[in-house]
């Protein structure tokens, strides 16, 4: 019996939740890292891969056999290099897994790592192209407050935080 190992498999355009899924009821340890996000368009999906097109799959080849990961619905294959799967490492699929829950803890990939007093710039609505400073995120909702400067004076103002993003 041979070591189990991550590999990345490849997805069809749009296809990672049905080849997740597939690959679950299919018994295989499957990683797809995603994360919460505020779209601008409230229709859109709140869940965004961290990786488009691509899941990691933890396995033995030599037990479930190449073909089997080759040939899969909604898939493109498992990613190759010189013809052999190239397997990632447990320290990565850690590293990947820390990352995530650090941007789900601090508010999501709009928020990560923004402290008060960084720069933003305010993308959607009547003051877009404006900068502004980070003042907080504001408890319980997906609103933020910023600082923008106006006449010789910083006014305080809330945004949806899908209107802001991090700048220089």
């Amino acid at each position: 019996m041979s070591d189990c190992a991550w590999y990345v498999i490849q997805s069809k355009p749009h296809k990672e939740n049905q080849l997740c899924a597939y690959l679950r009821a299919q018994k295989l340890d499957v990683y797809y890292p995603t994360l919460r996000v505020t779209p601008a368009n409230p229709r859109s999906s709140k869940i965004r891969p961290l990786f488009p097109r691509y899941l990691f799959v933890h396995t033995s080849l030599d037990e479930v056999g190449m073909s089997a990961l080759r040939w899969l619905p909604h898939a493109i294959g498992i990613v190759q290099f010189d013809g052999y799967a190239a397997p990632v490492s447990d320290a990565v699929i850690y590293e990947i897994k820390r990352r995530v829950s650090a941007l789900q803890e601090s508010g999501g990939p709009t928020f990560h790592g923004l402290k008060r007093g960084d720069r933003v710039r305010i993308t959607q609505g009547a003051l877009a192209g404006y900068e502004a400073l980070f003042d907080m995120r504001l408890s319980g909702s997906e609103r933020v407050q910023v600082l923008l400067e106006m006449l010789g004076r910083q006014v305080r103002m809330q945004l949806h935080a899908s209107q802001i993003e991090r700048w220089r």
